[in-house]
């Protein structure tokens, strides 16, 4: 496998759910929200297999079916076609909801249009664009053990997605434990946004012009390092 530092280019989506993915540990129940963050599950570390959960009611589903193989009784919560996995079980949607809100989950990982520093999340709705409601993400983020956000740092026209509060309307009140960006590995910690990895191409300050809150460390920033994929 080719490892590439991606000197002066920003990571692709695929290199930010592969980095993302490296941190679950191997048995760990996980949900995956729609889109972007569905991207985890092919990267899962050699030797190290997570439970994936969704909210239709399976437990334990596998990779997408080849093309013109799918079940369409058997789909995600986007709507994808999935395969099951030996072990894998279906349930109710109110029994899937209640291994969420029952604390059963041991990560989420989702998208974000803004993370603020204290750990605020809003990831459904900018102004009048958005989904009519919140749905079950505000249940993910206050029922998983650990909530992880894949996004790029900032947005198509130049902002900052990880603020000082969040201007949107918000999924979740501190609620976020990491953050897996295009520039950087970053946790949500008492003092705020606290970086773990970052390109080796960039300074601090380049970092930092581009968030819209404090950066601290608290120890040596590593570089982000991830494959070409």
């Amino acid at each position: 496998m080719t490892i590439d530092t991606r000197e002066n280019i920003k990571l692709t989506n695929a290199q930010i759910a592969w980095r993302a993915a490296q941190d679950i540990q191997d048995g760990a129940y996980v949900n995956l929200g729609i889109g972007f963050p569905e991207m985890v599950a092919r990267y899962q570390p050699p030797g190290r297999q997570a439970i994936f959960h969704t909210e239709n009611g399976i437990l334990n589903f596998g990779e997408p079916p080849a093309e013109g193989e799918e079940d369409w009784d058997l789909i995600n919560a986007g709507k994808k076609a999935v395969t099951l996995k030996p072990g894998a079980s279906f349930f109710h949607h109110a029994d899937s909801f209640a291994m969420v809100r029952g604390g059963h989950l041991d990560v989420a990982i989702l998208g974000a249009y803004q993370v603020a520093q204290n750990g605020d999340l809003a990831n459904w709705r900018v102004g009048s664009k958005g989904v009519p409601a919140v749905g079950g993400a505000m249940d993910l983020v206050h029922g998983a053990k650990q909530v992880f956000v894949i996004t790029e740092h900032v947005t198509k026209d130049g902002k900052p997605k990880l603020v000082e509060a969040c201007t949107f309307p918000l999924t979740g009140v501190s609620c976020i434990t990491r953050v897996y960006t295009s520039h950087a590995v970053i946790d949500i910690a008492k003092e705020g946004f606290v970086v773990r990895e970052k390109l080796a191409a960039m300074t601090m300050n380049e970092l930092q012009a581009m968030t819209g809150a404090p950066l601290h460390t608290d120890r040596p920033v590593a570089d982000l390092i991830v494959p070409t994929l």
